[in-house]
């Protein structure tokens, strides 16, 4: 793929597309059916890099995974018979694969050591192996185990009550499935709901799991039985396109079989607050995950809206946009609590206000968040991704609001996610 691309103010977006396999769901897929007993059959797969790597990582743990078609048939293993890797497992880029992988290990009875790109080795782990640590999981790393590479020396695990300091899907997903290798129960409390679908998975998958509220409980020694998944559209990946029907003058984009779980539609909600004609058709044929169809057609007059930390879960992936959103709002839009997405594959607060600065905007920045007053109008730039998919998709949706051109490097993120995101965009550009 080529490292750069040339974007110019566009006439209008129009067209329908399918955005890609939900990434979140797609990991854990492949991670629930690989400790199941049995065979799993996972439909509509995402084939992107940050999948991939989880994909690479339990074949190194013996699991059997043949690629079909559209189509994963994954042999489970079960929890006790993974086998200790013969080399260092390469997480890549992904940060699901890896924090989600300590939780696994960490009730193995053998030695790993997880290691990761140079972005995932400057990602904090430690809000992970600490609560893991807690159950009597052992590791070592840099700085006590805060950074990769780390080693895992897995062993017998306790289960625990555990109330998160921050609602994180990666940290209660990484706590939930090492309680299912641990002696008695794993209680996991939430300060905000974030995205269940590892929970919704377990229940398909036979675990004793049950949600009360923000209160999630596993019981260990669980049994799971493989079972199938179809993976829907991932609603953070459709997320540009509708922001660019919202943003770009006499569009219409419909996206086709996306996911519409609640914990997953904050972008949504944000979108329809700020004045946009977003119209949902729910699917009511998928029992596990919602999902449906999306349309926003373009009005003229997007209003300002204000987001904290409460509503920061339900789109932690849509920062980016939101940004790009919140320069043709009338108003001031601001996003505070958000100061985890500092320490994403990017710095993404501090990247967004640089690269769109570049292009005239003007933002404030704080700590956790932004201010954006708008409607400001933008400049074609000479702008960077950081080595961030969604700063890349960000930054070309708002060429398409621009003046001139501007030139995106660092484009080879985006296949992290979305390979086909280019193909799609040019297609929708009248």
């Amino acid at each position: 793929m080529f490292e750069s691309v040339t974007l110019s103010k566009a006439g209008c977006l129009k067209g329908e597309l399918r955005p890609p396999p939900d990434k979140s769901i797609s990991h854990r897929a492949v991670f629930i059916s690989s400790i199941a007993n049995g065979t799993s059959y996972v439909k509509n797969f995402l084939s992107a890099r940050d999948p991939e790597a989880t994909l690479n990582a339990f074949k190194a743990l013996g699991v059997d995974i043949t690629e079909r078609k559209n189509e994963l048939v994954i042999v489970g293993r079960d929890l006790k018979g993974l086998k200790e890797p013969a080399d260092v497992i390469d997480c890549m880029n992904s940060g699901t694969t890896m924090r989600l992988l300590l939780g696994v290990l960490s009730g193995c009875s053998f030695f790993s050591v997880l290691t990761g790109d140079s972005s995932l080795r400057n990602r904090p782990m430690a809000r992970v192996t600490q609560p893991l640590r807690l159950m009597k999981a052992e590791f070592m790393g840099r700085e006590d185990g805060r950074y990769p590479p780390i080693a895992v020396k897995g062993g017998k695990l306790t289960g625990i009550t555990y109330k998160m300091p921050i609602s994180s899907a990666q940290v209660k997903s990484s706590l939930l499935l090492a309680g299912l290798n641990a002696e008695g129960r794993t209680t996991v409390i939430e300060s905000v709901k974030s995205r269940d679908h590892t929970e919704r998975m377990l229940k398909t998958f036979g675990a004793n799991i049950s949600v009360d509220g923000l209160r999630i409980k596993i019981d260990g020694t669980n049994k799971l039985t493989g079972s199938e998944i179809t993976v829907p559209g991932d609603i953070s990946s459709a997320a540009f396109f509708l922001a660019g029907a919202a943003l770009v003058a006499g569009s219409e984009v419909v996206v086709k079989s996306v996911g519409l779980n609640k914990t997953r539609t904050g972008f949504l909600d944000a979108l329809n607050n700020m004045g946009a004609n977003a119209a949902v058709h729910i699917d009511g044929d998928h029992r596990d995950e919602p999902q449906g169809d999306i349309c926003v057609k373009y009005i003229d007059g997007l209003k300002a809206i204000t987001l904290g930390r409460s509503d920061i879960p339900a789109l932690i992936d849509e920062f980016p946009i939101l940004c790009v959103l919140g320069l043709r709002a009338h108003g001031v839009t601001e996003v505070r609590g958000a100061e985890e997405l500092r320490v994403k594959e990017s710095d993404r607060i501090k990247a967004m206000v640089g690269e769109l600065r570049k292009m005239g905007a003007v933002i404030e920045e704080y700590p956790d968040g932004v201010a954006i007053e708008g409607p400001q109008e933008l400049h074609g730039a000479a702008v960077e991704s950081h080595g961030d998919h969604r700063i890349a998709m960000a930054l070309s949706i708002a060429s398409l609001i621009a003046k001139g051109q501007t030139i995106i490097s660092g484009i080879s993120s985006v296949e992290i996610s979305y390979p086909g995101f280019f193909e799609n965009l040019r297609r929708l550009i009248v």
